[in-house]
């Protein structure tokens, strides 16, 4: 399966999911996006590696490559390998003193988190890319006469929307950077293709 290396674009606070951030990873060079919904202490772990902040006590993340690194095991490389139900998977590739080389599954917000601590890249298998990608489009997407609606628990459905409708959604969601509506636009067209 073809690899695709990935970097880190952007992350956003929630507007809809209280403690929830929205991770945009990107294919250097190309307008080809990857939006991941993650909890708060993975982002806040990622923001703080990216920034270069040094916290007083070593983060879960920061010992997790404490402890790896003093058993002479290192992050080599993380690949995000599935996309399932909305959920993604991913798995870091290690490398022991001895050469061994060893898979382990891990959340993709873990993933990334360890990536930068032990700078190794993240890649991504095409066929993830191609289903949970979305491609930013050049010029600015036409505007829309109408807005989703939101349920009774402030959320936006959109069921009741068209593919072609839905299509057009994605496209100005993804214009405006709002990376977290454009996930959830792109799943609900990923499950009409089913």
């Amino acid at each position: 399966m073809k690899r695709i290396r990935l970097e880190i674009v952007g992350m956003s606070y929630s507007q809809s999911q209280s403690g929830a951030y929205a991770l945009v990873l990107g294919v250097p060079g190309e307008s080809k996006r990857l939006p991941i919904i993650i909890g708060g202490f993975e982002a806040q772990s990622i923001a703080i590696e990216l920034e270069k902040m040094k916290p007083t006590r070593p983060l879960t993340h920061d010992l997790f490559k404490n402890f790896a690194l003093h058993f002479g095991i290192r992050v080599k490389e993380v690949v995000i390998n599935k996309f399932d139900d909305g959920i993604f998977f991913s798995k870091l590739i290690c490398v022991a003193h001895d050469g061994e080389i060893s898979e382990i599954d891990s959340r993709t917000s873990d993933a990334v988190a360890l990536s930068l601590r032990f700078n190794c890249p993240i890649f991504v298998e095409e066929n993830v890319l191609d289903e949970a990608g979305i491609v930013l489009e050049d010029g600015d997407a036409s505007e829309l006469e109408e807005e989703p609606t939101e349920t009774g628990e402030g959320r936006v459905s959109y069921k009741d929307y068209l593919t072609s409708e839905l299509k057009e959604m994605l496209e100005k969601a993804v214009t405006e950077e709002n990376f977290e509506e454009a996930s959830k636009i792109r799943d609900e067209l990923n499950k009409r293709k089913k």
